[in-house]
Order: C-alpha cells, then structure tokens, then sequence
C-alpha cells in the first residue's frame, strides 16, 4: 500500500491539500469541482472510485440483488489488475472524468442502481484499501478531495479539512432534481430512503466511519447556495492562508 505523503509542508496553494468529508448528496463533488477550478488544482472525487468499482462488480455479476457481494472473486480481479481507474479531462469544462478500463462511466456511476449498491461495496476493507492507494498516487502533490473518511484516514495531515452536511429531506430533493434533470425515473421516497440507508452504512461501517475529524469545519448547507458556499470559503482561505480567493 502507498505511504501516506501528506505530512510534508506545504508553502504554495498549488500543492495544497483541502479535505472535504461528508454525508452523501450535500453537493461535496461540485464545491470540490469549483474550489480546484478556481485554484488550479487537481480535483479527485473518492465518491466516484467506489461508485466505478461498484459498476464494475454490478456488469460482472459480482454483487447480487440483495447487495451480497462476492468479495473473492472482486478480490481477486482488484488484485489481478483487471479494474483500472483513470481520469480524462473534458476540454469543454476543464474537468476530470472517471474512466473504468478505458471507458468513460461518469454518467453510469451516478445512476440510482449503483447509488443503491455503492455503501455496500465501500465497506470492504480491500476495495478502501484500493481505493486509497489511487488517491495518494493521485492526489500526492496537491488537490482538492471529497469523500467519507479523506480527513480522517486518507489524508490526516490535510491542510484543509471541511465536513459537509445538510438536512437529509433536503439532500434527497437534491439528489433527485439532479436524476429528473438527467432524464432518470426515480420518486423523492425512494431517493430519500436511499439517502437515510447510505447516512447509516458511511456512519457504521467497521473500516474508518464516516465521522467528523477534530480539526474540521463544519458547514451546513441546507439553506445555502453554492456561491454562498464560495464566500464562506474565501474567507476562511483568507484565514487560514492570508490568500483572496
């Protein structure tokens, strides 16, 4: 498994590290996406690894309808090299897409069917371990990173550590204007109940629990939009950094 590398002193935003943890569908990706833009950085979604290797294990009979994974057979394919993850970059946004085996799945890993099953695959202690090794190959020399457990397990030593949260019935409404927009079917029960099943698999699981670190900024978006995130943002950067953002 990769070192950790976040213990080294950074003295440049350009190899920053920012931390952002927190229950799903409080918009972590996108305040992520905007924060890497606006300061040039790398920006690497957790959320999204797990999601590509769940859509994996879904097309390869490999987790069953009642979320029972076969976690030798997933095993034995993550350690034989035939799950690779990459990014490739959209010229239109200037943005990072996930990849699985060379194919683009941004838009099949945010489907509800892998929303439903990815809690059950992030629970396995060898898929976090993979996926951990990506993100400190990746994010090694700055970025800007979102997940469940980034602050407290990955990249402990962040410079920055924000924690994402919002009330769930807002989150599902959320979640589920985004699906109508993309043309997906889905009913805000349905949507909803799957934001309270996620919230209880991140917050229980065995391996790192989604959890608030110590060091951490709490910011409650219920009522928030995202620029007003940005300007809460700016000024803590110009706290902690003495940087206008």
């Amino acid at each position: 498994m990769a070192k950790f590398v976040d213990t080294i002193k950074r003295s440049t935003m350009s190899n920053i590290i920012i931390a952002i943890d927190g229950f799903s569908s409080t918009g972590k990706s996108s305040f992520a996406k905007l924060i890497a833009a606006r300061l040039g950085i790398l920006y690497l979604d957790s959320g999204a690894m797990y999601r590509a290797v769940t859509l994996y294990a879904a097309d390869h009979g490999l987790i069953s309808p009642d979320h029972v994974v076969n976690e030798p057979a997933l095993k034995a394919d993550l350690d034989g090299g035939k799950v690779a993850i990459s990014f490739v970059r959209d010229e239109a946004t200037g943005r990072h897409e996930i990849c699985l085996n060379g194919t683009n799945v941004e838009k099949r890993i945010r489907q509800l069917d892998i929303s439903n099953n990815v809690s059950h695959i992030a629970v396995i202690p060898f898929v976090r371990n993979f996926v951990d090794d990506l993100l400190h190959r990746y994010g090694a020399d700055g970025c800007v990173m979102d997940g469940r457990d980034i602050g407290t397990a990955v990249f402990p030593n962040a410079d920055l550590k924000l924690y994402m949260t919002a009330d769930p019935a807002i989150r599902a409404q959320r979640r589920l204007d985004e699906m109508l927009l993309k043309g997906e079917t889905a009913d805000f029960e349905a949507v909803y109940k799957n934001v309270l099943e996620r919230d209880y698999i991140d917050s229980h699981r065995a391996m790192n629990p989604l959890r608030k670190a110590d060091d951490a900024i709490e910011l409650d978006n219920s009522h928030m939009t995202i620029d007003e995130q940005m300007v809460w943002l700016g000024k803590v950067l110009k706290e902690r950094f003495d940087i206008d953002f």
